[in-house]
Order: structure tokens, then C-alpha cells, then sequence
């Protein structure tokens, strides 16, 4: 018998086994399962009348349309960042690609707000390019820019970090036998490495859009948090809950969670169809 199978009999059939999934499914269930559970029933208690008109009244409707604006935006420019990003670091050459690949994960490790302060001392009316902004008639923060300043940045490495370990696991054989044929620099990332990381960029692209849809904290500071102008939906979860409209939020979280599981069942499929391709490849 492989090792792989006896390893996943001696594990899954088991009375240590049981007790793991047991344990896992347990911790989960109270982690996770029971908070989204009482959300959607508290969503629906008041009715689905009451639902709809909640999540369709104007401000409601502008926090969601400012949402998809950030997601829109930050998602198309952190997977080209993250694609020529994770390009340079896995086949460039040179120092800088060490510190990028450093440096990369900063969003990781700050809290987002502080992002946020350090996004108004940048380019706040006050801040280094504050007064020369102003004076081209653009402002940053308090509106719309800064927002998909602060979403993009939270959302800055997934997109790198899942492209850099399928770039270094294909290699560069492929590339330079393109380029030995008469490819240029264009039609072997287009027809070479591209079809290799989709897995990987797709993956990333899933991520990006989870992290931007759920930010709050950078976006709440630069923001301002104007009812109907700079209200994104998770900070119009937060404005209803302090309102004391419990029903609102719960409403508008339903809508979040929502959008949060068709994210999770896109990573789902995704992983499925890297998984099946990788089988094929090694003829399992």
C-alpha cells in the first residue's frame, strides 16, 4: 500500500481522527458558523419587506456603489503591481528586487489605521502634497480618491505572493526556449507565462477582492465617514450599529457576507481546477 494511503487511513479512520474532525468542525461551528448564522437571522427577523427596503434606501444603495468603485479600481491595479512585481523579483536581477520582496508585505504588518493617519499626513490638506493637490482642484482625502488609496494599499501583496511561488516552481525553460524560436519580451509573457500563473494571478485576484471588500479601518479614517458621500458598506454597518438601527446593520452585514461567500466559493473552484490540472500534469 502507498504511503500516502496508509498515512490517510491510520489518520482518517481512527478514533484520533474522529476526535480531530470532531474538534475542527466544533471550532468552527462557534467561530465562525454561529456568528454568520445569527447575522442572517437577525438580517430577516424584522422581514424581507423591511430588508429590502433597508439595503435599497439611497445612502445604502451609495455606500455599496462606493464599495464596487474601490474594488474596482484596486483590484485591476494591485494584479498588474502584483504580476510585473513578482515578475521582476523571481527573474530580474539585482538588489532591489531583495528589498521589494521584503518590503512587499508592509500591509501585512501595519495596522490599516495607521495607514490611513499616514495616507492623511501624505496627502491631506496639511500634508507633503496637500497644498499642491488643493491647488489643481484635487482632493484626496475626505473623498473618493483617498479611499481607493486606502483600499488598494491594504490589498497591495496578495496578487505577488501567489504569482511569486508558481513562477519559481515552473522555472524559466519554457521563456527561453520561446525566446531562442524569435519570441519577444510581449508574446512570451503572453503566450508562455501567462497560461502558467493564471492559477496563481486568478488566486490573487480572489484574495485582493475579499481584503477590499471587508477593509474598514483605513478607509473609515480617510473617509470621514460622511453619510451618503464617503460612506463605504462596512462603514455603513458600523454608522447604523452606533444609530442604534441593529436591524439596518445586520441588514447591510448580510449583504457583505454575501458577497464574502461567493469570494470563498470562487477560491473553492479555483483551488478544484488547480488541483485537477496539477494531477494531469503529473499523470496521477
Amino acid at each position: 500500500m502507498p504511503f500516502r494511503a496508509a498515512h490517510r487511513g491510520a489518520v482518517g479512520t481512527g478514533r484520533s481522527g474522529f476526535a480531530l474532525r470532531a474538534l475542527a468542525l466544533l471550532y468552527i461551528a462557534l467561530l465562525l458558523g454561529a456568528p454568520v448564522a445569527m447575522v442572517f437571522y437577525r438580517a430577516f427577523e424584522p422581514g424581507l419587506a423591511a430588508m429590502w427596503e433597508s439595503i435599497t434606501e439611497p445612502n445604502a444603495l451609495r455606500a455599496f456603489w462606493l464599495t464596487i468603485i474601490c474594488v474596482g479600481v484596486a483590484v485591476p491595479l494591485n494584479t498588474i503591481f502584483g504580476v510585473t512585481t513578482a515578475l521582476y523579483i523571481v527573474r530580474g536581477r539585482g538588489r532591489l528586487r531583495r528589498v521589494l520582496d521584503s518590503i512587499i508585505d508592509l500591509p501585512f504588518a501595519i495596522s490599516p489605521v495607521v495607514v490611513g493617519l499616514a495616507l492623511i499626513l501624505v496627502y491631506g490638506q496639511n500634508g507633503w502634497f496637500g497644498e499642491q493637490l488643493t491647488s489643481v482642484g484635487l482632493q484626496v482625502i475626505f473623498s473618493l480618491p483617498g479611499m481607493i488609496l486606502a483600499t488598494t494599499f491594504v490589498s497591495l501583496p496578495f496578487v505577488a505572493r501567489e504569482v511569486i511561488p508558481v513562477l519559481r516552481e515552473i522555472g524559466d525553460e519554457q521563456e527561453q526556449a520561446a525566446r531562442v524560436l524569435g519570441a519577444g519580451d510581449w508574446q512570451t509573457f503572453w503566450r508562455v507565462t501567462l497560461p502558467s500563473i493564471r492559477w496563481g494571478v486568478g488566486y490573487g485576484i480572489v484574495l485582493t477582492t475579499a481584503r477590499a471588500l471587508g477593509e474598514f479601518g483605513a478607509v473609515a479614517v480617510v473617509s470621514g465617514k460622511i453619510i451618503g458621500e464617503t460612506e463605504t458598506a462596512t462603514l455603513l454597518v458600523e454608522n447604523r450599529f452606533t444609530q442604534f438601527d441593529v436591524a439596518g446593520a445586520y441588514a447591510a452585514s448580510v449583504v457583505l457576507a454575501v458577497a464574502a461567500l461567493i469570494v470563498i466559493l470562487s477560491m473553492t473552484l479555483l483551488q478544484r481546477r488547480t488541483n485537477t490540472e496539477e494531477q494531469l500534469e503529473h499523470g496521477d
